[in-house]
């Protein structure tokens, strides 16, 4: 991507077209648009998490995982180009596993709820899944590498594991523990 943006308002969108990193234009519907308009979404996402109060260590994955998201976008934009790299997919599996390893075992389904913090990264994992959703729609008209899917697929893995991290984080006065679904199943168990 040899130019940067100096002037925002171009006008040349007002077609319902959009140049892409390579210099070639697509119309606004598109489906690559579509994968870059959700990853881009999922990094504003992330971002309004990186406001709240957070673990150190948490916020400090997070941050990693904006810049490599922002390499996603640039990879989707650029058509046979890849920018995210195959090592992105590792850090997360071994972020997976650390915070997972802290957590109890889960016995029931939990709602996106809880802390300010962890309701903000349930609301991330699910738009994380559109974007892996709208970058398998791409991947079936053109070519796309397995990385971007690979990484949006643990990345909405990674950040449900981080919601319950946050539940208990405690940051705020208000953590405490998942909030569970209300199954019929767990209303008998508690019952007895």
């Amino acid at each position: 991507m040899g130019n940067r943006l100096t002037q925002i308002a171009t006008r040349t969108g007002d077609d319902g077209s959009t140049g892409l990193g390579d210099g070639s234009r697509v119309r606004k519907d598109h489906l690559r648009v579509h994968a870059m308009g959700d990853v881009d979404e999922l990094n504003s996402h992330l971002g309004v998490l990186l406001a709240e109060p957070l673990p150190q260590e948490v916020r400090d994955l997070l941050v990693v995982v904006q810049h490599e998201l922002f390499n996603l976008g640039g990879e989707l934009s650029m058509p046979g180009h890849e920018l995210l790299a195959a090592e992105a997919v590792l850090h997360l599996d071994q972020a997976l596993v650390h915070h997972n390893a802290a957590l109890p075992r889960l016995k029931e389904f939990i709602l996106p709820a809880g802390t300010r913090s962890a309701a903000l990264a349930h609301v991330a994992r699910t738009v994380a899944r559109r974007a892996e959703r709208a970058v398998v729609a791409l991947g079936s008209e053109t070519p796309v590498r397995d990385t971007p899917r690979h990484y949006l697929n643990r990345l909405s893995d990674l950040l449900f594991v981080l919601a319950r991290v946050l539940n208990r984080a405690n940051l705020d006065g208000q953590g405490g523990d998942d909030v569970y679904w209300n199954s019929e199943r767990l209303r008998r168990a508690n019952a007895d």
